[in-house]
């Protein structure tokens, strides 16, 4: 058995699991977090993605070993008691999801890219849910529902005042 520490949602979680064990599975199993699912554990289908680090990773090809000591964001930490994030509400606003399987993985993915580039083209959204499979759209909403979502977030920063530096 191996002890892991690390911190999911914001908050210091730990266990002692097989080395074996993956981090969905500790998700999943040791800390009740289901959003993240099981579809192919090979890392084909994204159904698993959440945010490691900053960084949208295949839960189920990372072992929890390797998560010792990072952060975490899961599906569940993403909105709060009283608000949905603006993705979350994209995708809801657009009907971009179905049976929803998938959804938790595409909405991490995309908040990983919108992080990063808070004003992606259609082209990088595509690339950033290439990962993601999903069996009853066609995407089309997703990217609407991201391009909506980054819309939002941007108008949500607050206002960057530029200062000059005297000379």
């Amino acid at each position: 058995m191996i002890r892991v520490t690390l911190a999911i949602n914001g908050e210091t979680r730990s266990a002692s699991v097989p080395p074996e064990t993956t981090l969905l599975r500790l998700l999943r199993e040791h800390f009740i977090l289901t959003g993240a699912k099981l579809g192919c554990d090979v890392g084909d289908c994204g159904a698993c993605t959440v945010i490691m680090d900053g960084q949208a990773v295949n839960a189920c090809l990372v072992l929890a070993g390797q998560a010792d000591g990072r952060e975490v964001l899961t599906i569940e930490g993403l909105a709060t008691r009283d608000r949905l994030h603006p993705l979350q509400h994209a995708f809801e606003k657009h009907a971009a999801l179905q049976c929803g399987f998938c959804g938790p993985g595409v909405i991490l993915a995309a908040k990983a890219l919108l992080d990063e580039n808070p004003q992606p083209t259609v082209p990088e959204i595509r690339d950033a849910l290439a990962g993601n499979l999903c069996r009853c759209t066609g995407y089309t909403k997703m990217i609407d529902a991201v391009n909506e979502a980054a819309r939002a977030m941007r108008s949500e920063q607050p206002a960057r005042h530029l200062h000059r530096k005297p000379n």
